[in-house]
């Protein structure tokens, strides 16, 4: 993947989505300005390999990006880091790296980030990609659903797939007071589901309309 320069024009596009994406959040309650910043910050139009894309890039869509995946909508990507509320030096897990986006979302956002992809082509895309970018945080190859418990307590969960049902080890991985932010369902679209781990291990659950996602499936793909 070729790194392609963030010119004027790619900057002013950029300002305009994230303009856009402010009105919208606001309208539904959940605007961060902390987001909205590093949203401005990382030029999504990177993340596509066909440069007749980039030309869409700042637009309010999903993109294919190969292995059958894709980079989710800029406003899906601004409420799951909205929800998430994360706090600088927090202990992340993404459950699904893709095109690296979200990823780039949050470390600009400050955190510690574990991330965790089960297919092996975009594993090697974005292993490469990311330090390129200037960013480093620990990825892995390997199945999303089980998390990755050796780097437990996790301060803040985030799931980038459409998950049949909420994995119990994603829950168990959370530290007391962690968020987990996933969307559930196994139709077309998936209600955004937003979990708070409570001090004595009990869960309450927040829900946060609809969206839709590629689906979170088990084991790895090479």
């Amino acid at each position: 993947m070729v790194i392609r320069e963030d010119n004027l024009k790619f900057q002013g596009a950029r300002r305009r989505m994230v303009e856009k994406l402010r009105v919208r959040l606001t309208e539904e309650g959940l605007i961060d300005e902390k987001v909205m910043e590093a949203m401005m910050k990382v030029p999504r139009h990177v993340f596509f390999e066909s440069a007749f894309d980039t030309g869409f890039a700042y637009e309010n869509t999903a993109f294919k990006i190969g292995a059958g995946q894709t980079i989710s909508h800029p406003h899906t990507v601004a409420v799951q880091s909205a929800l998430l509320e994360v706090k600088k030096r927090q202990k992340v897990l993404e459950i699904g790296t893709g095109s690296g986006y979200q990823a780039a979302i949050l470390m600009e956002l400050g955190v510690k980030l574990f991330s965790i992809e089960r297919q092996k082509e975009l594993y090697d895309k974005v292993v490469r990609f990311l330090p390129a970018m200037g960013y480093r945080p620990k990825l892995f190859y390997g199945d999303g659903y089980i998390g990755m418990p050796s780097y437990a307590p996790y301060d803040r969960c985030v799931v980038t797939a459409a998950a049949p049902y909420i994995p119990d080890p994603l829950v168990d991985q959370l530290a007391p007071g962690g968020i987990l932010v996933i969307p559930v369902g196994d139709g077309e679209v998936q209600d955004m589901i937003r979990i708070i781990k409570n001090q004595d291990g009990s869960t309450k659950t927040e829900q946060y309309g609809q969206f839709s996602f590629v689906p979170m499936l088990k084991k790895t793909a090479r």
